[in-house]
């Protein structure tokens, strides 16, 4: 029966994808060579089908492939050779060395990951969290806690997180969706409402201002995030109130079977535990996370020019993570095999095997993450960015309370198609800062609302390099991880977007968030209790 629907899939998909061309193709042709989808909503196109054929095939790579074609199609009218030169060089190649960092650093934590699990340190640290953490509820929040403390950089967060909790999740049957979501929220939202973050330092490198520094902007525009703030609020309440709605709810009825939804590759797949698992404490994970934290907040500020005389915040407002996470993984790595030889708990020949063994267990995530950039650099090409630029600047001026709700619908939907929180924040705050003068009451409500919209929509696509990170730091089926997750950030966007309206009109951060706080609480409420009414119906 799963054969049959999974031909049916395919056959759906396919039908799309030979209209989506048939269209475009009959376009070029009736509108000859002086006719362009660029600049327009076609430019949008690409990763709209993109997304549509994961969600419906449940496979990321050809429909990410498939959407990069079509945007390359678009962008070259249907020319092979100059087709071929768009998904190759202005692809494929470019995002491999645009992301050439983070990919290092993945390869590297993925080997951190399996040198940890080598020494039976995770197991360690798992009987430890048994003994020390005995409800399910109390295993969400401790999840959600290292998710917090982890404020430095979503994708150290996402795979840092995931490694070290999940012990502690399979041990109370939280399924690997759930921690993928718990993980998801605890990252860009986080990093979104931290003054000293990765994502702090690119904000403020997209605002130009006579009167604020960006930081500042920052800070001012932190308790008008309704949905990174909103967020926190619902993970910590769904936690505590005990119950999943939507897609989530049966994945955790699988998971109290046993089924967890775990991905076949693993950091452990083809690595034993080290015959001195009996010397191992729980420190001997504690310290390596700690090293790995410490050094790779050294190498963001190496890297941002703290130690050549800048101060510490202008130096997280300078840094580049692509670079200062990989400086500090590797000297990381180094110092955590060190530490590991000299404890005993492993050889130098087996800390070396776990290296190829980390790659191999990052392979999906760099798979995904290259194509994903690939269709985020063709869309790129198609102007999708001038065109919502375009059509943000037509905004009649006298609904300007109504404008940061927009905002947020706007920033929302480009992040979703292009899967890039960064790129949309700095598509979108020059013009917000230019819709509002300096000193207009809305200012920081619509810059909230950009940030806020962008970290939603990058919750929302499957496309989003963090919502990747997240699947693969909690090791499950990425399509599955977006199918579940999207229902609660829907669910927060829509009171997030009615709270930028109350905003718009009452600029007051704590009204509004009092009532964005009771709503949040509120709604979770009466999902539950609709919830129970449909069990006891069933």
């Amino acid at each position: 029966m799963s054969s049959i629907r999974s031909i049916r899939k395919s056959v759906v998909a396919l039908v799309i994808v030979a209209i989506v061309i048939a269209v475009l193709a009959g376009f070029c042709l009736a509108n000859g060579e002086d006719f362009s989808f660029a600049v327009s909503p076609w430019a949008l196109l690409p990763p709209v089908v993109a997304i549509a054929l994961a969600l419906i095939t449940k496979e990321v790579y050809s429909s990410l492939f498939i959407g990069v074609l079509i945007g390359a199609l678009m962008h070259a009218k249907f020319n092979f050779a100059t087709t071929m030169d768009t998904i190759v060089n202005d692809g494929l190649i470019e995002s491999v060395k645009g992301t050439a960092g983070i990919f290092i650093f993945l390869v590297i934590l993925g080997a951190i990951v399996a040198l940890v699990n080598k020494t039976g340190a995770s197991a360690a640290f798992g009987k430890w969290a048994q003994t020390h953490i005995k409800t399910k509820i109390g295993a969400k929040l401790a999840t959600f806690a290292l998710g917090v403390l982890i404020f430095i950089d979503d994708y150290f967060n996402c795979l840092t997180v995931g490694s070290v909790m999940m012990p502690v999740t399979d041990a109370h049957k939280i399924s690997r969706v759930k921690l993928a979501y718990i993980i998801d929220a605890t990252a860009a939202p986080i990093c979104m409402i931290a003054p000293v973050s990765s994502w702090a330092a690119a904000v403020s490198g997209s605002v130009s201002s006579e009167t604020y520094s960006g930081i500042e902007l920052f800070i001012r525009a932190i308790p008008f995030n309704f949905y990174s703030l909103m967020t926190l609020v619902f993970v910590i309440t769904l936690s505590i109130l005990g119950f999943d709605y939507g897609k989530m709810s049966g994945f955790e009825i699988k998971a109290q079977d046993g089924d967890l939804g775990a991905l076949n590759v693993s950091t452990t797949a083809s690595v034993e535990t080290h015959e001195n698992h009996h010397k191992v404490r729980v420190l001997d994970i504690i310290i390596p996370v700690i090293i790995l934290v410490v050094v790779s907040i050294i190498g963001l500020l190496y890297v941002g020019g703290f130690f050549d005389g800048v101060d510490f915040v202008s130096a997280f407002g300078d840094t580049d993570a692509t670079v200062g996470l990989p400086w500090g993984s590797l000297i990381a790595f180094v110092l955590i095999v060190a530490y590991l030889i000299i404890r005993g708990l492993i050889t130098f020949d087996d800390a070396m095997k776990c290296v190829p063994q980390g790659f191999i267990a990052m392979v999906p995530a760099i798979l995904i993450l290259t194509f994903a950039t690939s269709l985020k650099n063709v869309t790129g090409l198609l102007g999708a960015d001038v065109y919502v630029e375009q059509v943000m600047e037509t905004f009649p001026p006298e609904l300007a309370s109504l404008l940061p709700a927009v905002i947020f619908l706007v920033a929302t939907g480009l992040a979703f198609a292009t899967g890039t929180s960064w790129g949309t924040f700095g598509i979108l705050i020059p013009i917000v800062t230019k819709m509002f003068p300096e000193g207009h009451a809305l200012l920081f409500v619509g810059v909230s609302a950009c940030l806020a919209g962008a970290v939603c929509g990058d919750h929302c696509s499957p496309i989003s390099d963090t919502t990747i990170m997240a699947s693969a730091g909690a090791n499950c089926n990425h399509v599955d991880h977006v199918s579940t997750q999207l229902p609660y950030a829907m669910t927060v966007a829509a009171i997030s977007f009615v709270s930028f309206i109350l905003a718009g009109f009452v600029p007051n951060p704590v009204i509004c968030l009092i009532f964005s706080t009771v709503a949040t609480v509120g709604t979770l409420l009466v999902i539950r209790a609709i919830h129970k009414k449909k069990q006891a119906k069933a």
